[in-house]
């Protein structure tokens, strides 16, 4: 008898112990797997922000505009010319003091600005060059620079202005027509690419 009664003050208690536990907060687990909100901007506005600034670029690397060119190129910026040789904003700035590229008949063909985020964005397209030429003081010879390019330059919105922080262009190569497979005069190969114009001198505005 006596031990039933202690079973069941044992029983009892734990109930009493359950029942004095804090409910469980349902909200917790709701909070922790709740994907944070996505940033809101208009990509419309941001493609029409780049094609401006890429215009931009090539209007001060025609008419010398050192100022709009620090502007618009990042102190970090990477660059890389037609001939595969690296370049920087010091050489973007120093090409343009040397007015080292001229140019007529500049054409920008199907640019195309892709944004990838709020802060991100990138423009291709293709660019033809009529009687271009490029030559900076210690060239004893212009180079032609005249032909199709193709580029790709990258931006970033920095403290709320778009600047490039990437660049390259590559000349595209003549096309020469197949041989006929009777043919036994051997083709030469494509002249190799000019040493180094700017990215500038493949865009127009």
């Amino acid at each position: 008898m006596n031990r039933t009664v202690v079973l069941v003050a044992i029983v009892l208690m734990a109930l009493g112990l359950a029942g004095c536990q804090p409910a469980r907060d349902t909200n917790l687990n709701a909070t922790a797997t709740t994907s944070p909100a996505k940033e809101t901007f208009d990509p419309v506005a941001i493609q029409t922000d780049v094609l401006n600034i890429e215009r931009d670029w090539v209007k001060a690397g025609e008419t010398y505009d050192v100022e709009a060119i620090k502007r618009i190129v990042a102190d970090d910026a990477v660059l890389v010319y037609p001939d595969g040789t690296p370049g920087t904003k010091a050489d973007e700035v120093r090409i343009a003091e040397a007015k080292a590229i001229t140019g007529s008949g500049w054409e920008m063909i199907d640019p195309k600005v892709t944004v990838l985020s709020a802060d991100a964005a990138y423009i291709t397209g293709r660019s033809s060059i009529r009687d271009g030429k490029y030559k900076e003081p210690n060239m004893a010879k212009a180079i032609d620079i005249s032909g199709e390019y193709r580029f790709l330059d990258v931006y970033a919105r920095r403290n709320g202005r778009w600047q490039v922080v990437a660049s390259q262009a590559t000349k595209v190569a003549v096309q020469l027509p197949a041989a006929s497979p009777r043919a036994s005069v051997a083709v030469s190969p494509a002249p190799p690419s000019p040493p180094k114009p700017s990215p500038t001198a493949t865009r127009t505005p």
